[in-house]
């Protein structure tokens, strides 16, 4: 028997050696799918297959490589490198230059990135005289896309009521027209997007049959990964490819379908058995990565779900710690927990910092979590994005911060004067720029200069810079009056970043949307504090602040000993011996417009699902008892996807479930459990009073502290409970020094401060 199967279990070597007629491979968490797939091939080519006879879909490069490495070390890296082995678009771009002249483009067509296609979608909206505002780049590429992948040309677009009544309501009625001419503008200049790799192997697998049966016959085996993640257009290409020899094999796992947005169909994989009668099944369901607690507590998760493939997924892994549940009186003191666990788990346990990851919903939650890092000192990069204050939306906004401070900032006045669009452009600029170094003075001297028309601008657009100056001095002038919370919500407003915002109706739209929210949830919480504290609470020290955190984004990239901060989306596919859910409440995890459907609130229930089974050792998951929305504190309630996790696999305080959510006596046992049912009671609580819009805000009541003295029990509502170190000063300027258990030591203003008395 050859050295490669003997490493495998009995279910992962039945998948790799039965290799005849259809086959589904359901490979849970940590299962070794990756190893299965690699060796199935390997195998493959082991009994006589002529490696350019085998066609191997993944998702990305890197595993493409790492397969292909890991093949070659089986059978040949000689025999390994005829493989068809890649990514869907590098496959199908392959059979398109090779059959081009079928379908009238060059063999040498080049390919389209999204900003290539953006700035293509932005000159048409142009030419179309469109309101630019309306039709975003981003927001018309994402229902373009959204059409190709659904395999509906543009003349079938212009039909369809369900799209155009959309675009209608979203003020985009001339999407159809849009795309038809990007269509032909693309054509025309032998250029495809992504999403034309996949529309166009559709169109000549229809259109030119002798072409689809030359690579039906070529292709004598097929293996498909992350099957569950595949779209309509690739699921069709697939199936026929594979209608001749139907020799083929798809990996995945129904309960890590979380890309819908992405238009993949769960139905893809839920559907085999329809497509393919007399199918194999085979069920990876050993996990390797994680204790059997954590493979336990993911199984009572996914076990809610109704539209899945049963699987018995256990671990023989040590039994492990249960999952904790934190909770944290508001987001900032979540910080604090999640950050203090971490530097004493790493100096208890003698961890690196790379064996933490720390994972949120949406991206506008990191910057609690990297403020917390910061004060910490505790090195973190974000997986896949930006820091928090490195996004373009949050330098944009506070560039206008640093205008409203120092209008003589000549980065800042440049980052901003045609955001939003007001009609200045770069010959403006240029001119203004002239200007200011001949006389050796600052751009805003040359805009503020009366004489401004002698260095060649129009009438017209000195209008636009005196309205610019205008909006400038006007943030300026409430400077000393406002707090930096109240100004910063004023120039979001005034500025029209936020209505601009707006128009951009794609999800990266609306995450930047989030983004500058979360940013004025920063400053309200910063204004509170500084006030409490007696300090200063204006926009010069926020922007301060901001500063002495953001210094530290310099830090080396090749340093990878360092938190890893990322949403569930990026981590899928990646292990941590640490892991952290943060943000489980209602509204947040679940998403408010996930609940509207059981469909896509199943989808959110495989996202918890991802993210749990991330975890080797430890999985953690907090969520807070309230957080600013809007600039108001409001109330958090903690998601029903705690309540769907049996109680023995956790460590979890009942008293942090009251009222409404009183835990309630169950004795279900989860799918999956090899352990005997619990006695302890599932958490049940109430989700549905409320939506995230709608969230009642904080109504917490401090107490008389005339007689507060040192060594009582307060509490706060963001900092938690702590006990009164010290009480100094005259009336009304009293402070006093709380030790929190959490945020550490704080000096407050008592007359800012409320604080409950409990001892």
């Amino acid at each position: 028997m050859q050295d490669y199967l003997e490493g495998l279990n009995e279910a992962q070597r039945s998948a790799v050696v039965e290799t005849d007629g259809p086959s589904l491979v359901i490979a849970g968490a940590g299962s070794g799918k990756t190893r299965v797939l690699t060796y199935r091939i390997a195998h493959l080519l082991a009994e006589g297959v002529k490696s350019y006879r085998v066609l191997a879909l993944t998702f990305t490069n890197k595993a493409a490589k790492e397969m292909k490495e890991r093949i070659g070390s089986v059978v040949g890296q000689h025999i390994a490198a005829s493989l068809w082995m890649g990514t869907f678009h590098s496959i199908f771009a392959r059979i398109l230059r090779h059959e081009s002249k079928h379908l009238g483009y060059p063999s040498s067509f080049t390919i389209y990135d999204s900003q290539d296609s953006k700035n293509l979608i932005k000159s048409i909206v142009k030419k179309m005289k469109l309101n630019e505002k309306a039709y975003k780049p981003g927001a018309v590429l994402s229902r373009i896309s959204a059409a190709k992948n659904d395999l509906v040309t543009p003349v079938v677009y212009a039909r369809d009521p369900h799209r155009t009544t959309h675009d209608k309501a979203s003020q985009m009625p001339m999407i159809y027209e849009v795309y038809a001419r990007y269509m032909k503008e693309c054509y025309k200049s032998g250029v495809m997007d992504f999403d034309d790799l996949l529309l166009n192997t559709n169109i000549l697998f229809r259109d030119f049959p002798d072409v689809m049966q030359k690579y039906q016959s070529q292709f004598d085996f097929i293996m498909v990964d992350e099957y569950q993640d595949t779209n309509y257009s690739q699921y069709l290409i697939i199936k026929k490819l594979a209608e001749k020899h139907k020799n083929i094999c798809v990996v995945g796992d129904d309960a890590q379908s979380i890309y819908s947005f992405r238009g993949a169909k769960i139905e893809n994989i839920l559907n085999f058995r329809n497509d393919y009668p007399g199918y194999k099944l085979f069920k990876l369901e050993q996990n390797y990565r994680s204790s059997q607690n954590i493979v336990n507590a993911a199984n009572s998760i996914i076990a809610k779900n109704k539209g899945q493939i049963q699987k018995n997924v256990f671990s023989a892994n040590d039994v492990g710690k249960p999952v904790r549940v934190l909770k944290a009186y508001s987001d900032v003191e979540e910080g604090f927990l999640i950050t203090n666990d971490i530097f004493e788990k790493r100096m208890k346990e003698h961890m690196e910092y790379k064996d933490f990851a720390i994972l949120y919903r949406t991206n506008a939650q990191s910057r609690v979590f990297e403020e917390a890092l910061r004060k910490k000192n505790l090195p973190y990069k974000i997986y896949g994005g930006l820091s928090f204050y490195q996004r373009k939306e949050i330098k944009d906004l506070l560039a206008y911060f640093r205008m409203t401070i120092n209008p003589s900032d000549q980065e800042a006045l440049k980052r901003v004067i045609n955001y939003p669009a007001r009609g200045i452009g770069k010959t403006t600029m240029d001119k203004i720029i002239t200007a200011a170094d001949s006389a050796d003075q600052s751009l805003w001297n040359i805009l503020i200069n009366p004489n401004i028309g002698q260095i060649g601008i129009n009438a017209g657009t000195q209008k636009k810079l005196a309205n610019f100056v205008a909006l400038i001095a006007q943030f300026k002038a409430q400077l000393e009056n406002l707090s930096a919370y109240e100004l910063a919500a004023e120039i979001v407003s005034a500025s029209g970043i936020m209505k601009d915002l707006h128009n951009d109706k794609s999800i990266e739209g609306q995450g930047r949307i989030d983004n500058i929210d979360e940013l004025l949830n920063g400053i309200k919480e910063f204004t509170e504090s500084k006030q409490e504290e007696g300090e200063p609470a204006n926009l010069v020290n926020f922007l301060e602040d901001v500063a002495l955190l953001t210094d530290q984004d310099g830090d080396k990239e090749d340093d990878i000993n360092k938190v890893t901060l990322m949403t569930i989306h990026s981590a899928k596919g990646l292990e941590f011996k640490n892991v952290y859910v943060v943000g489980v409440e209602e509204g947040l995890f679940p998403a408010t417009q996930s609940t509207d459907s059981e469909k896509n609130l199943e989808e959110e229930r495989r996202l918890f699902y991802v993210a749990v089974t991330r975890a080797e050792i430890n999985a953690t998951i907090s969520f807070a008892r309230s957080r600013y929305k809007y600039g108001e504190l409001t109330y958090s309630k903690p998601s029903r996807f705690i309540g769907d996790i049996d109680q023995e696999y956790l460590d979890i305080n009942p008293e942090d479930f009251v009222g409404n959510d009183r835990p309630q006596p169950s004795f279900r046992k989860p799918l999956g459990s090899q352990a005997s049912p619990s006695l302890k009671p599932r958490i049940k609580m109430n989700y549905t009073s409320e939506s995230a819009s709608s969230k009642p805000k904080i109504n917490f009541k401090g107490s008389n502290t005339n007689e507060l003295q040192a060594g009582m029990r307060v509490e706060h509502e963001r900092f938690g409970q702590g006990e009164v170190v010290n009480v100094e000063g005259v009336a009304p300027n009293v402070k006093a020094t709380v030790q929190f258990t959490n945020a550490g030591q704080k000096q407050l203003l008592l007359k800012f401060a409320k604080l409950k008395i409990l001892t």
